[in-house]
């Protein structure tokens, strides 16, 4: 690994060697000090616009892209942090719901390039590459300007990097186990890392819950004096029918009720993720008048959310899911039975070293009739053969291949898919998931960037 370079990038693919030249996301040394240090050599960017800020273990980027849709539909200039990227790292920072382009993404690391290195010989440790694109992203949102910022934690809440703003507006989707090593084992555990986005006065949006997370958010929320509002009580889904093309819902938000909203996402999780990012921008606005239907219909319909049950080829349809841990991945399968009727529908699954393989496998076994497992590019990425070990405990011998390269397992799925579609009425389809990375990979393969 080499060190981090001080002169200029003249080139996207130079910003982004710097920056990935620093700690990896994966390793993790808990303190805002180093954040902090560095916000306030940029001037506290963060301090010039409102925030939202969203945690949580599924459902966060969707949110977070539903919500600045809203916003901007109530002609509110806005900033967009999410992470990880699906396909370039510049999708992180988006300003007007556009990613920056390859100059913008140069400009902006340029503008705090020189300040990382202060805090690189100050502090005990050097900046991390998530530490360093949360100062960009910061610093490009009050550049820009923009009214109000949508930032989605990296992992976790209290020593997330992004937990240097104090956001008018905690949105907390649904809790589980995920991130273990990192976070805690149990959902309790995580729930009191990611409460510490819940800020004093802040009002605090929280999606369905256990009862035992919803008690840690609801500890946490009055020991703040946050105000609190939740889903299935104060705001919700009122109906939902599956369509063409995504679902037809009507939601029940802070202010009032949104009937027969087109939504062009899939699955049940999405329409509570809809109804979730609706409370948070009425919580955001505030007074006591709705949003207006045509404000709310207009923006859901232009909804869009790059690998999350995305369909990006046809004959055999061939659908993209990024779910990386069983809780997500029971979603995924629920809104697959909900939505599509695919006969048969085969799997390519490519997971992450330190996730719950086996928990992940058992949610898609009874919705495939055969799994492809394969591995993404990354050093972090299972291996397929020690994956396939896991799969054929899960699935039988006969129900898995095992097929390394991402391509060709994406190729063999396909072949499977095709020979064997019951019959002429039927359609056979694939579905790749077990990671963003994997998801990502394979939507270059396809030609799936728009």
């Amino acid at each position: 690994m080499t060190e981090p370079v001080a002169r200029p990038a003249q080139t996207f693919a130079e910003a982004e060697d710097a920056l990935l030249s620093r700690w990896p996301e994966t390793r993790l040394e808990p303190s805002l000090d180093r954040i902090q240090a560095f916000t306030e050599l940029l001037g506290d960017p963060q301090r010039a616009y409102r925030s939202i800020h969203l945690t949580g273990t599924n459902g966060k980027t969707s949110t977070a892209r539903m919500v600045d849709a809203l916003l901007r539909a109530l002609d509110l200039r806005t900033g967009r942090f999410t992470s990880p990227h699906v396909e370039k790292m510049s999708e992180r920072i988006s300003v007007d719901g556009e990613p920056l382009d390859d100059e913008a993404f140069v400009r902006a690391f340029n503008d705090i390039a020189p300040y990382t290195h202060l805090v690189d010989q100050a502090e005990e440790h050097p900046l991390s590459f998530f530490e360093t694109v949360v100062g960009m992203a910061y610093a490009a949102f009050a550049d820009a300007p923009v009214d109000v910022a949508v930032v989605e934690v990296g992992m976790g809440g209290s020593w997330d990097a992004t937990n240097v703003i104090d956001a008018d507006v905690a949105v907390i989707t649904p809790i589980a186990v995920d991130h273990a090593s990192y976070l805690g084992g149990t959902a309790v555990e995580i729930a009191r890392e990611k409460a510490g986005i819940i800020k004093p006065g802040a009002t605090a949006v929280l999606a369905q819950q256990s009862a035992d997370v919803a008690v840690v958010l609801l500890e946490r929320a009055a020991e703040v004096g946050a105000t609190v509002a939740r889903e299935g009580l104060e705001f919700g889904v009122v109906a939902r029918t599956a369509a063409v093309g995504g679902q037809v819902v009507t939601l029940q938000g802070l202010r009032g009720r949104y009937d027969d909203l087109f939504l062009p996402l899939y699955g049940a999780h999405q329409a509570q993720n809809a109804a979730t990012a609706l409370a948070a921008v009425e919580a955001f606005v505030g007074g006591d008048e709705p949003l207006g239907d045509d404000v709310v219909r207009g923006a859901f319909a232009e909804i869009t959310s790059p690998g999350r049950l995305e369909v990006v080829r046809r004959s055999p349809t061939i659908v993209l899911d990024a779910a990386h841990n069983p809780h997500g991945a029971e979603a995924t399968a629920s809104a697959i039975e909900d939505s599509f009727q695919f006969d048969p529908l085969v799997g390519v699954i490519g997971v992450m070293g330190d996730k719950d393989a086996e928990g992940l496998l058992a949610a898609f076994e009874p919705l495939l009739s055969h799994v492809v497992v394969t591995q993404n590019s990354t050093a972090r990425a299972l291996p397929a053969e020690q994956l396939g070990v896991v799969a054929r405990e899960v699935f039988g011998d006969d129900r898995v291949s095992v097929v390394p390269h991402l391509g060709d397992a994406i190729d063999a799925a396909a072949a499977l898919a095709e020979d064997d579609s019951r019959d002429a009425l039927s359609s056979g389809a694939v579905l790749v998931t077990g990671s963003v990375v994997t998801v990502g990979e394979a939507r270059v393969l396809l030609g799936g960037r728009k």
